[in-house]
């Protein structure tokens, strides 16, 4: 399957240059607003078009959470630098009409998209909560227990912020910094992700697993393809 991701697009436009037809899924990998520069409603609409593609292709698009999303889906809670009071209310109740069309993490195969990564400091850290370990004994794969966290009382967990990012701990899959996942990414997982800018996609790879960064859209145009 032909796979084509799109980075932190922070109310950029450059996504609609691609071709739909071209490939079997396009994954946003989260962080569709709070721009440095754009206007509230140039963010706002660019935003429902991307909303309105995903309604059209529901199998084909996966629209995933970036942190700067989630401070207005969870609003007052999780707010990151860039936030836009002016904007709250108007994103706020478009993510919470639309939450179903969002997830934390898609999978095919051995290959993990979210919006930060995943660190095994992390994961192996989560996995001591009896009810966290209980979701990945019940979800087909990683992804699948992500989004089940998001959906229940331990949601909190996914938005940890690592001290690169001024929290504390290990950084969760919205937050993980490249300084914390680019030499502690997942065993087992080719993992794609954003969040961390960098001046062109880039790919790091061990014996046994992988992280691609792909957050390039401030320096170029430039779009990850592969094939699952």
């Amino acid at each position: 399957m032909r796979h084509i991701v799109i980075g932190d697009i922070h109310g950029r436009d450059n996504w609609q240059r691609i071709n739909i037809k071209s490939c079997d899924k396009i994954i946003f990998i989260g962080d569709y607003v709070d721009s440095p520069t754009l206007s509230d409603y140039a963010i706002l609409e660019n935003f429902k078009k991307i909303i309105n593609l995903k309604k059209r292709h529901m199998d084909k698009v996966i629209l995933l959470l970036g942190n700067h999303d989630a401070h207005y889906l969870h609003y007052p809670h999780h707010q990151c630098s860039g936030f836009r009071k002016s904007m709250q209310r108007d994103l706020t109740a478009i993510l919470r009409r639309n939450a179903d069309l969002f997830q934390i993490a898609y999978q095919k195969d051995n290959y993990l998209f979210t919006h930060a990564g995943v660190t095994n400091n992390w994961y192996n850290e989560i996995q001591r909560l009896p009810k966290i370990k209980e979701f990945g004994e019940t979800a087909a794969n990683i992804a699948g227990q992500l989004n089940q966290i998001e959906h229940s009382a331990f949601r909190t967990h996914l938005y940890d912020a690592g001290i690169s990012r001024g929290g504390y701990g290990c950084g969760g899959p919205l937050w993980a910094d490249l300084k914390e996942s680019f030499s502690d990414c997942l065993h087992g997982c080719h993992q794609i992700v954003g969040h961390t800018k960098v001046e062109e996609i880039r790919t790091i790879s061990y014996t046994d697993r992988s992280i691609t960064y792909t957050d390039v859209l401030t320096a170029r145009e430039q779009f990850h393809e592969l094939d699952i």
